[in-house]
């Protein structure tokens, strides 16, 4: 359905320099399936999803969406393609106008798009939107600040919804939510999922959620992606140090164990002023003189079909455990 082809996106910032946000993502998501694209804050998720979308420009690289070319659309052919792809934004209260009511909110799209052949119609329309996302009785009438952060990412997808879209960008959907309302939106979002068949770009940082969430996964460092798999397959066997590093960094719960040192050390290298060779070479523990001379391409991991690693020695690291950052204490 969906099939991201080289995507860049630069940001200049004067004096010929350039913020390398995004630098040639190729990816692609089948109808009906989850891609999660997880990654340390700053690596290019957010803006890899708003891209796809033409909410901000790219600089190269190609997005087709059902055969059809996103990135060179005409301003008719993109408002009709709007109908088809649509977006669930991080921020639930930000991303809701607070001069609206609800009903309004969710009822915007069909206004824009000529949904509806009258305004009846759309109040229907809305009704059951917001009963599809259990949302109270009288939800409508009210104003978002009137509800709990869950309550107004409910809200958001109702809005996204609202087209019958094939094909939505979940970006961090659940992240400034609490910890006991996220597994409801999860839940959610793969209730719909299975009812209308619709295809998720699931962007986070929450490994253990994206494992839920998502057939397959791809890890994004400084710009690229670094490791896509299966979600079985990347989880029990991560042939990237970096993917290693994300995993091992994820708490445990077992208060008997401590971490003799932090798996992964040091920042990410300046998206400005990008290293030779891997990027992700000066926090690697497995960096060689090749690092610093060749970047690694993505290759195919023997036995596991769909598994891709950007390592120079992805075949040959050592056997992983996900305990082997930790310590019994005492």
């Amino acid at each position: 359905m969906l099939n991201v082809e080289n995507l860049t996106v630069h940001f200049p910032i004067g004096r010929g320099l350039l913020v390398r946000a995004v630098d040639g993502v190729s990816f692609t998501v089948s109808k009906g399936e989850t891609l999660g694209l997880v990654g340390e804050s700053g690596c290019g998720k957010s803006t890899t999803g708003r891209a796809i979308l033409r909410l901000i420009p790219t600089t190269a690289g190609s997005v087709a969406f059902d055969g059809r070319d996103v990135l060179s659309a005409s301003n008719t052919e993109l408002h009709e393609l709007r109908r088809r792809m649509q977006m669930v934004f991080q921020d639930p209260f930000a991303s809701l106008s607070p001069r609206l009511t609800v009903g309004k909110i969710v009822a915007e799209p069909l206004e824009i798009h000529n949904v509806g052949a009258n305004a009846a119609e759309r109040r229907d329309r809305v009704t059951e939107l917001l009963s599809a996302v259990g949302m109270p009785v009288g939800a409508a009438n009210r104003y978002p600040h009137e509800f709990s952060g869950g309550q107004r990412q409910r809200i958001g997808i109702a809005r996204a919804l609202a087209l019958n879209p094939e094909f939505l960008v979940l970006d961090e959907p659940v992240s400034a939510l609490d910890i006991s309302v996220r597994a409801q939106v999860v839940n959610l979002l793969a209730d719909l999922q299975q009812q209308r068949g619709i295809s998720y770009l699931f962007i986070g940082h929450d490994l253990s959620l994206i494992r839920h969430a998502a057939q397959r996964v791809a890890v994004m460092y400084l710009g690229r992606i670094v490791e896509i798999a299966p979600a079985a397959a990347l989880y029990s066997n991560p042939r990237h140090p970096y993917t290693r590093s994300l995993l091992a960094s994820a708490p445990i719960p077992d208060p008997s164990r401590r971490r003799e040192r932090a798996p992964l050390e040091g920042d990410p290298p300046s998206p400005v002023n990008m290293p030779s060779g891997c990027r992700f070479r000066n926090r690697c523990p497995f960096a060689q003189p090749v690092c610093a001379e060749r970047d690694p391409e993505l290759i195919q991991i023997d036995g596991v079909a769909g598994h891709h690693s950007a390592c120079h020695f992805a075949r040959e690291l050592p056997v992983w455990s996900p305990l082997e950052s930790y310590l019994p204490q005492g």
